[in-house]
């Protein structure tokens, strides 16, 4: 194998760039050129496929920076349709034309699904990444588990999920942690801290919302941040028992802070935000208005009279605020333990092509006695009986219903992933660049004007 291609797909971490410089290292290690595609899929199906050399000489191009948030490839959530002969085929040319001998895919769940036809032209493997931290398994054959039904009020499929086993172990889940995890949880748990200062201050009640869509690890991992409640998409809100704790922790510190995943569900399963009639190009639902729909619901169970008693709000309606973390969860420079792991992972999906493996995962263990780890499993074992993969769900042993807070699980589950997850590197970047004077009069010198120099095109 003396060239394989590297793309990154699907919405933006902050350790693409981590995964990359990985595979690029070991590359050049091996003496394997490594040609970066641009805009993820989107390039197999350009005319003359956007490309540039990651390695040039066998030595990494300066523009990649594993401590640089986001991706120096660009990224897309253009999806690769099985049924769409004419496009794969249109791929197909684009990979030989590129003499690529094997391609490494950086994404999540998406990704997995899209490079699956991929995998009968050429070599592919996964590198993986997502903040949601959802692709992996918490245990090995969770895959087996679903159960497809016909929806009863529209065209498709229900999924739905038997029972999961009773014993759980974390040392048996396939993929402990992806890369962007730690990052998101810590931009997550830092905002949480301003904002609980906030609700101190005027005697409120805050929600802030973190992404999410199926399953809550964020949320589990905000934790850090101290919040009272933590709400996840896994276990449905039981609204009576939800306005009471509030009542409760509000009457002992006149204050209280909620986080909630952005899929959290009501008693009956329902979505509590608002969901869009259309979905993302790789078939996500699109969801907004979680926490907007849980003030709404606590402002009507808790009243006005309540805070007029104990606090000094006019109303629910003013006691009660929001907040997304949103989209910065996903940017910006990532803390230590995404980069040493997401390197790791690069390396490893080179070492997997040299292996002759393909559609195959590269994935982060951990065991009680030798910690982290990287290994590789097949790509089939995260696919239902019908292809499908499934986003993995905060395991039930991990979370408290009841507390609402992590279970004694769900805490042994976080310490690994975030006892060292910053460096003191990462401290001293803040201090030596976020006030640099240079700021005030230097313009931003996006990264995209030095890569655009460098893309090929075919001829």
């Amino acid at each position: 194998m003396r060239r394989i291609g590297i793309l990154t797909a699907g919405g933006d971490t902050p350790a693409l760039n981590a995964t990359i410089h990985g595979a690029v290292t070991r590359a050049n290690q091996v003496r394997v050129e490594v040609v970066g595609l641009i805009n993820g899929f989107a390039a197999l199906f350009h005319p003359r496929a956007p490309h540039l050399l990651l390695n040039p000489l066998f030595g990494e191009i300066p523009e990649l920076d594993p401590t640089r948030g986001g991706t120096i490839l660009g990224a897309s959530r253009d999806y690769v349709d099985p049924n769409d002969h004419e496009r794969l085929d249109l791929a197909c040319r684009r990979l030989k034309d590129l003499q690529l001998d094997g391609l490494i895919c950086i994404g999540g769940d998406g990704t997995m699904n899209g490079l699956q036809p991929l995998c009968d032209m050429i070599p592919t493997v996964l590198a993986p990444k997502t903040i949601d931290n959802d692709l992996g398994l918490n245990y090995r054959y969770e895959a087996d588990h679903w159960i497809r039904e016909d929806h009863t009020e529209a065209p498709g499929y229900f999924y739905r999920r038997s029972e999961m086993p009773h014993t759980f172990d974390i040392e048996h889940m396939v993929n402990y942690a992806t890369p962007g995890y730690a990052t998101a949880v810590y931009v997550s748990a830092t905002g949480i801290g301003r904002i609980r200062t906030t609700a101190e201050s005027h005697r409120r009640v805050a929600i802030i919302e973190v992404m999410g869509r199926h399953s809550g690890y964020i949320a589990l991992g905000s934790a850090y941040g101290q919040p009272d409640l933590i709400l996840i998409p896994e276990s449905p809100i039981n609204s009576c028992e939800l306005a009471e704790r509030v009542k409760e922790i509000y009457v002992l510190q006149r204050n209280v802070v909620i986080v909630c995943g952005e899929g959290i569900v009501d008693e009956t399963g329902h979505v509590l935000g608002s969901a869009r009639l259309s979905t993302d190009p790789a078939g996500n639902l699109m969801l907004s208005g979680a926490s907007e729909a849980l003030r709404a619901m606590l402002i009507e169970k808790i009243g006005d009279e309540f805070f007029h008693k104990h606090g000094r709000n006019e109303s629910a309606g003013s006691a009660i605020f929001t907040r997304k973390v949103g989209h910065t969860q996903r940017g910006g420079r990532p803390v230590r333990f995404d980069r040493f792991q997401a390197a790791q992972l690069g390396g490893k999906a080179v070492e997997m092509l040299l292996e002759g493996q393909n559609n195959h995962v590269a994935t982060l263990q951990w065991s009680r006695t030798e910690g982290f780890y990287v290994d590789s499993y097949s790509g089939q074992l995260f696919r239902d009986q019908w292809g499908k993969i499934h986003a993995r769900n905060v395991h039930p042993a991990m979370y408290d219903p009841h507390m609402m807070q992590p279970s004694p699980v769900g805490i042994e589950y976080l310490l690994p992933i975030f006892t060292n997850a910053i460096g003191d590197d990462d401290v001293e970047y803040i201090r030596q660049t976020l006030f640099d004077s240079g700021n005030l009069f230097r313009r931003y010198h996006s990264v995209n004007t030095d890569i655009h120099k460098r893309i090929r095109f075919l001829e």
